[in-house]
């Protein structure tokens, strides 16, 4: 046999065997690392989702982001977290419930159980859309992209029917007639009129049910509203949104009389590449009223991102 022949053999069996040395030794010194490559191929293979953080808005808990959970992947890991205060949290002091101190206690929350160990994908609406866009700001390792939805915190250029009812109420030094905490039937019907496009008809027995519910915390909701109104809280999110590196959408129902959706291109101008969609008859409770919508838009928008990325690393190799 041609010795140039031979020679190509022993290179070829050498090059083949290289990788199965190398396979053989993972799996006896190493097995657990080899588990890990396993699974980090599967994930690309199936196209898995990152986990998703959702942070609710005020006032409410976490058990809000259900209608929305339930039209996202089955493949998708969801973490829904009670807000510093609300629902099932401990309550503390005032300086947790600011904008800067709520970010720091989901921080602590995120290294509790180590969700920061690869990046997530988070997600806030309204008071927790201005809590997702200062924490985008301040920990951007963490996440590999964010959405917010109707996020307080912003100037925005055209105010709200519900801002100019504040500004009312703070010429007449009165803290105790906030739209967005009702101790009346009544008052809750007028809630729901001013957070919702959609207009249902809801029982009187169903509105005294949902006032009962809130009146014990409403004392705390007042002191919470009073936090992230206030000086240090009010433009949060403005005043960091120029810090956001992680690729940012922004959800917005064009009939929002909360929070003006003029705020959308206040963000868009920000952050190079935002990615705005903005809904058509639809109110602030975007969660609410158009759940099937919100979850397709997250899903189609963390698809072009990985996609994006795909064909990245294709251009670099």
């Amino acid at each position: 046999m041609d010795l140039d022949v031979v020679n190509m053999f022993v290179i070829a069996g050498g090059t083949l065997a290289i990788p199965i040395l190398a396979f053989v030794a993972s799996f006896l010194l190493w097995p657990a690392a080899l588990i890990k490559v396993y699974y980090w191929y599967w994930r690309r293979r199936l196209g898995i989702k990152p986990s998703f953080l959702m942070l609710h808005g005020f006032s409410a808990h976490k058990d809000m982001w259900l209608s929305v959970v339930k039209f996202l992947p089955k493949n998708v890991h969801v973490v829904c977290v009670d807000m510093p205060g609300h629902e099932g949290t401990s309550r503390t002091g005032a300086a947790d419930y600011a904008i800067e101190g709520q970010v720091k206690r989901i921080r602590q929350f995120v290294e509790s159980i180590h969700l920061d160990k690869k990046p997530f994908h988070l997600v806030g609406t309204s008071m927790g859309g201005n809590v997702a866009g200062v924490y985008a700001a301040r920990y951007p390792r963490d996440l590999c992209s964010v959405t917010l939805v109707c996020p307080a915190g912003l100037n925005n250029p055209t105010h709200s029917k519900f801002v100019k009812l504040l500004q009312g109420l703070e010429k007449s030094k009165d803290s105790h007639s906030i739209p967005l905490i009702p101790s009346t039937p009544e008052e809750m019907e007028e809630m729901l009129k001013l957070c919702s496009f959609v207009r249902f008809k809801i029982p009187q027995q169903i509105l005294r049910g949902l006032v009962d519910v809130r009146i014990p915390h409403n004392d705390f909701y007042r002191e919470v509203f009073l936090e992230i109104v206030g000086e240090n809280s009010r433009h949060s999110l403005h005043d960091n949104m120029h810090l956001i590196s992680a690729p940012l959408q922004v959800i917005w129902g064009k009939q929002d009389q909360v929070l003006d959706v003029s705020g959308a291109s206040l963000v868009a101008a920000a952050v190079p590449g935002c990615q705005v969609d903005l809904l058509d008859n639809c109110g602030h409770s975007v969660v609410m009223e158009r759940p099937r919508k919100t979850a397709q838009l997250m899903m189609d928008f963390i698809t072009a991102q990985q996609n994006a990325g795909s064909a990245s690393n294709k251009k670099l190799s």
